[in-house]
């Protein structure tokens, strides 16, 4: 049996896709004989549950508030928490940068002697520098006390897809990491097909039976949302049956401002906002939608693409959905650039297919998750790099991108 201890900012299923993640690794290799547990900056009173999930779960974040302390979550407990029992784990992985998870697991497992692994889930993507020159410059920083340190000293820097190990290269200064590209996925989705699609349909009456596109995501400015709305109000017209989704929480305050861009464009009465979606309701979102659509500025890998493409869902995404390249080569739905004119690109081309070449494009969605993004291929490539550490004779695998 391999223990394994998860270092990420939050248990908190909103957090998106890294804690998702998290929890199907934990509940793949508890079947499989091994231990898995978290470790999270949540506050050790959060009311917060993860269902499903078979580990522990050990909280030690301060309160959250507004603070930059708080923002950074910033954690007094986290340090002396590991060095007294981190020990007890036999490998570390720590999800995620640019949280005190990363100071913290720099300044206990460095010296720790206990391998540890580090998923940067895109953070080390050249769109936040493009988008934040400022925040750069501090992460720069941040990065010669913490990140670059942490990164540097670990068994392996673990990438999802080759073309976010390639952007992370030219990120920040300096760059040295043992990289090792293992993939990403999500559990294949179970359940009643039909009865998962009545509870959505349920859950959001205003769209009653009409035919609809899904966006499924964080609704946050680098998702682009607002470009979504601009290609929809242009292929409007030619399907006045078809309606928009947009659902997920709303973190920032950002619906207020696609609800009037929807009314200005002439397509509010035709977009809903049904908020976070979860469960049977959620799968049916997917099941139940003509085509999924991510058009993000920046996007490491997606999880919600391999949900989708789960529900033999085709998805129409841009270019900066880092999984771009596989589905494009698998024909499992359609690729543009992260503009307007992009979205209305991969729409109206969708739109243009026959329904025989929509029905195709259904099968290769499919075959594109079972073949590239089940979570248990995954998890077992990972264990396998994780064990390779723990065998002293057989040395550890690591990956240059070019």
């Amino acid at each position: 049996m391999t223990r394994i201890l998860h270092i990420i900012t939050t248990c908190d299923l909103r957090g998106g896709g890294p804690i998702e993640a998290a929890r199907n690794m934990g509940t793949i290799w508890a079947g499989q004989g091994h231990s898995h547990d978290l470790l999270t900056l949540d506050p050790e009173d959060a009311d917060l549950e993860l269902p499903g999930y078979p580990g522990r779960i050990f909280k030690v974040g301060a309160p959250v508030g507004k603070s930059l302390a708080a923002r950074y979550r910033y954690s007094p407990a986290m340090v002396p928490w590991l060095k007294a029992n981190a020990h007890n784990y036999d490998a570390v992985i720590v999800s995620g940068l640019w949280r005190y998870q990363t100071m913290g697991a720099a300044n206990a497992l460095i010296d720790l002697g206990i391998p540890y692994f580090v998923f940067t889930h895109g953070m080390l993507d050249p769109w936040f520098r493009k988008r934040y020159p400022l925040k750069h410059a501090v992460k720069q920083v941040s990065w010669l006390l913490a990140e670059g340190r942490l990164l540097r000293n670990a068994a392996n820097v673990m990438f999802t897809c080759e073309e976010e190990g390639i952007l992370a290269q030219d990120a920040f200064w300096p760059y040295s990491v043992n990289a090792a590209c293992v993939g990403y996925g999500t559990r294949d989705v179970a359940g009643d097909p039909e009865a998962q699609k009545a509870a959505f349909r349920a859950a959001v009456p205003n769209l009653a039976d009409k035919r609809f596109l899904l966006f499924l995501s964080r609704i946050h400015e680098k998702k682009g949302c607002d470009l979504l709305l601009d290609g929809f109000a242009r292929v409007a017209g030619r399907e006045p049956d078809l309606d928009l989704v947009i659902a997920g929480p709303d973190q920032t305050g950002l619906v207020a401002t696609l609800k009037a861009q929807a009314e200005k464009l002439g397509i509010g009465h035709r977009v809903h906002f049904p908020g976070m979606l979860k469960g049977d309701i959620k799968y049916g979102a997917f099941r139940a939608a003509e085509a999924f659509v991510l058009t993000s500025h920046q996007e490491n890998f997606g999880i919600v693409v391999a949900e989708a493409l789960a529900c033999n869902t085709p998805v129409l995404i841009s270019d900066k959905v880092n999984i771009w390249r596989e589905v494009e080569s698998d024909g499992a739905g359609l690729v543009g650039p992260d503009t307007a004119e992009g979205a209305y690109k991969v729409l109206s081309g969708y739109l243009d297919l026959s329904q025989d070449e929509r029905l195709a494009m259904r099968e290769k969605a499919r075959a594109c998750f079972i073949n590239r993004f089940r979570i248990e291929e995954v998890a077992t490539r990972l264990m396998t790099l994780i064990e390779s550490h723990l065998n002293k004779d057989a040395g550890a695998p690591s990956h240059s991108f070019g």
